[in-house]
């Protein structure tokens, strides 16, 4: 038989027992999960569950844009027809390779400063080209050539007292120019011959103005 003293001894022992047992079952402490995580690991790795839309890309369901359609005759036409327009505008404006250079300015303002025969030739000739016909009178036919030698020999005068200023004004304000002087003077003449509003580039100088 037990002796009180060993049973003292084994009822001692059980409640150590139950402790550590309770002490062994207690749950670790759970650390919360914050919404970055969620979505840090969503990004890397994340498949829509099923039953949901898959995201649409930027730009998903628009239609491509149609191709521009044929133009017509007419409107090609009429686009044509405005190129030119413009063109011409513009060449009205600036003028043309030929037009270019400090020189040709200065012929341009020369001939733009002043009244010139050549202006009226082109008028005169069509009356004399009328007046000479074999079926007018012998006086009328007379005076539409005296007229013609009139404007012929007003022309060449004109020609030259402008060829004349054009070449003083580029030797003193251009005295290293290396434009060819003849071809200035043609250049100068063709203008003088041409109505003022049909000149291109348009006058930038006004009739009587000091060039």
């Amino acid at each position: 038989m037990c002796t009180g003293h060993g049973w003292l001894a084994t009822l001692a022992g059980v409640p150590s027992l139950f402790r550590r047992k309770s002490a062994d079952l207690v749950e670790e402490p759970v650390t919360p999960v914050t919404t970055d995580e969620v979505s840090a690991a969503r990004t890397r790795g994340y498949t829509p569950a099923k039953g949901r839309e898959t995201p649409k890309r930027p730009g998903a369901g628009r239609r491509p844009t149609a191709p521009a359609r044929p133009l017509t005759k007419e409107e090609a036409r009429e686009q044509r027809r405005k190129a030119r327009a413009e063109a011409a505008a513009e060449f009205r404006r600036e003028g043309g390779p030929r037009d270019r250079g400090p020189e040709r300015r200065l012929a341009r303002d020369v001939v733009d400063s002043r009244r010139t025969v050549g202006t009226w030739f082109f008028g005169g000739a069509l009356i004399v080209l009328v007046g000479s016909n074999q079926a007018m009178p012998p006086i009328v036919r007379l005076v539409s050539n005296i007229v013609w030698g009139a404007l012929a020999l007003g022309l060449v005068v004109d020609s030259i007292l402008i060829c004349r200023k054009i070449g003083g004004l580029v030797r003193e304000r251009f005295p290293r120019s290396g434009e060819r002087m003849g071809s200035l003077y043609l250049y100068a003449i063709m203008r003088s011959i041409t109505f003022r509003r049909m000149r291109a580039p348009a006058p930038q100088v006004a009739i009587g103005d000091k060039i």
